[in-house]
């Protein structure tokens, strides 16, 4: 295996060259920090001054011969590692050309310099391709310099990919020197070692040398090429229909994980947990969990497919129970996540799985959401019950009753209904109480025997859960009950800080036009009485009340 690593500039790398990210990598996933720590090394090379130049990283491709663009040929590169830098790096280029002079002669050279780099004379071919974008938005920011809002986003993938154009145009518009020098940096004094290889299977080699020696990969990826390298090392049939195999596969778990935020690291861990033949009582850590997963795929092409496909399972599950806000709000505890996904991957029937989702979801916010309790409550037994789930195919009504025996005793619904009563449910408590206004609301159109969805909740979701509290006796006017249960209530988020120190009655006619069943109720309420702690009382109560039969076993 010839390896031939080259320090390049920046410019010395993008120029005959295309590069591609296939499917199967992951998706941009780069956040405002990442980018920000980019941002300040581009800076300190504009306080440095001189020859100074910043050593980015290792960049890994796999070379996919020559292509020929009218009479110039390019060197076609899918990237294997580095793919974060080098889109961040492209859109800041291209940011930087949107913001040039075309009337100033060496601005405009610059930019006619930048626009040839990133679209060749056929339109269709741009720098950098990647598959993930199937909005085209990349595509068009590169074409055209434009892009919508993130907020417009319907994946996590493509909204990171929507921020980073704002944050780097943000950054050229903040950029303290003068453009031309911005451009100087970007294409001489930015540089990385480029190990370019022609035989995939030395690229998985080449990927977990360079892992060994601290390079900051995600754990999930890390897993991903040690089971291509032992693809490409243990395949006695076809090779070929093994990797494309594999392929497949990972191009689908990075396009589910596109989705949400935090699935990667956790997909890796339940995959592990629930699969691994030792007697576990915690969810695995990360590095534990490609051990564990190695060794299940074994010596075999056939045990790397098999694994992979398990992860895929995996992450479909929960992507399934995260794209429904109700039971992804639950909680944040690993090992309630954990028996919920295991849940979702069992052989039950669909109303089987339900039912154990329903009884999930009011044992675990019982204990995690009512009684309060930490992540360090029932550890061992939700994970237990979840490897049995997964193990031993548990019968509906055993599954059931063990589900039940985890919200036993101190984490009975009495119990637990006592936790909330003339207490703080306020602070700390804000995702909480969002998830149970949320379930108060769904309680309400049930009663008026209409189907749920509204529009007001979604934007309440979207934003954090504290900007749509609303005090009904403001909090600004302190007593000891304003953040009592009774006290509280959801609005759309702008909404909520239109009113704030408003009295309660002078606030009864916004609360009836928010389209809110839990708001309206108010209202009928402010313009019979004042809003007196005996009120805050008389609601807390009702609410109690009607949450001892939503979340009763």
């Amino acid at each position: 295996m010839m390896i031939q690593p080259k320090y390049l500039t920046l410019n010395q790398l993008l120029n005959g060259r295309l590069f591609q990210i296939p499917r199967y990598q992951r998706a941009y996933s780069w956040d405002r920090k990442q980018r920000e720590d980019l941002f300040s090394d581009i800076e300190h090379l504009r306080t440095t001054g001189g020859d100074a130049v910043h050593f980015m990283a290792t960049m890994v491709g796999l070379s996919k011969g020559k292509k020929t663009i009218a009479t110039n040929e390019f060197h076609d590169i899918e990237v294997v590692d580095g793919q974060q830098r080098l889109t961040t790096l492209i859109i800041l280029f291209k940011s930087l050309s949107e913001s040039l002079d075309k009337a100033e002669k060496n601005e405009r050279l610059l930019r006619d310099e930048i626009e040839a780099l990133l679209i060749k004379n056929n339109e269709n071919t741009t720098l950098l391709k990647t598959e993930h974008d199937t909005k085209r938005y990349f595509k068009a920011f590169l074409e055209k310099g434009e892009y919508p809002l993130a907020t417009q986003a319907e994946t996590l993938a493509d909204r990171r990919l929507l921020e980073a154009m704002e944050d780097c145009k943000n950054f050229i518009v903040q950029w303290k020197g003068s453009k031309l020098e911005l451009g100087i940096i970007l294409k001489n004094r930015l540089a990385l070692i480029f190990h370019e290889l022609e035989d995939e299977a030395a690229v998985y080699t080449v990927f977990e040398v360079l892992n060994s020696r601290g390079l900051d990969v995600a754990w999930l990826d890390r897993l991903k090429s040690v089971l291509m390298g032992a693809a490409f090392e243990t395949s006695k049939g076809d090779k070929e229909a093994v990797v494309q195999d594999l392929h497949g596969i990972w191009g689908n778990i990075y396009r589910c994980l596109g989705l949400h935020s935090g699935m990667s690291s956790e997909s890796l861990r339940f995959a592990a947990t629930l699969k691994s033949e030792a007697k576990l009582n915690k969810v695995q850590g990360q590095e534990a969990a490609i051990e564990t997963l190695r060794g299940l795929a074994g010596d075999s092409a056939k045990g790397t497919i098999d694994v992979s496909n398990w992860i895929l399972k995996v992450v479909n599950a929960m992507d399934k129970l995260m794209a429904g806000k109700r039971r992804s709000a639950v909680t944040r505890v690993v090992q309630a996540r954990l028996l919920a996904v295991a849940i979702e991957l069992s052989d039950m029937s669909d109303p089987q799985r339900d039912g154990l989702l329903d009884a999930w979801e009011k044992v675990t916010f019982r204990i995690y959401g009512m009684c309060r309790k930490d992540g360090r409550t029932r550890v061992g037994e939700y994970v237990r019950l979840a490897r049995k789930l997964v193990f031993e195919g548990m019968e509906y009504e055993d599954a059931l009753k063990e589900i039940h025996s985890l919200g036993a005793g101190d984490f009975a619904i009495g119990p637990a209904i006592e936790q909330l009563r003339d207490e703080n449910c306020y602070e700390g408590w804000e995702e909480e109480l969002r998830y149970f206004m949320y379930r108060y609301e769904e309680h309400l159109t049930r009663e008026q025997g209409r189907n749920f969805k509204n529009e007001h909740w979604e934007h309440i979701w979207e934003e954090t859960a504290a900007k749509s509290i609303e005090h009904i006796h403001p909090q600004s006017k302190p007593r000891k009950d304003v953040h009592r249960l009774g006290n509280l209530v959801m609005l759309p988020p702008k909404l909520n800080s239109q009113l704030g120190n408003k009295k309660p009655q002078e606030k009864a006619e916004d609360y009836g036009d928010t389209g809110l069943l839990i708001a309206a109720e108010l209202k009928s309420t402010l313009l019979k009485e004042q809003w007196t702690s005996a009120s805050v009382k008389k609601r807390e109560e009702h609410l109690l009340k009607w949450a001892k039969r939503e979340w009763a076993d």
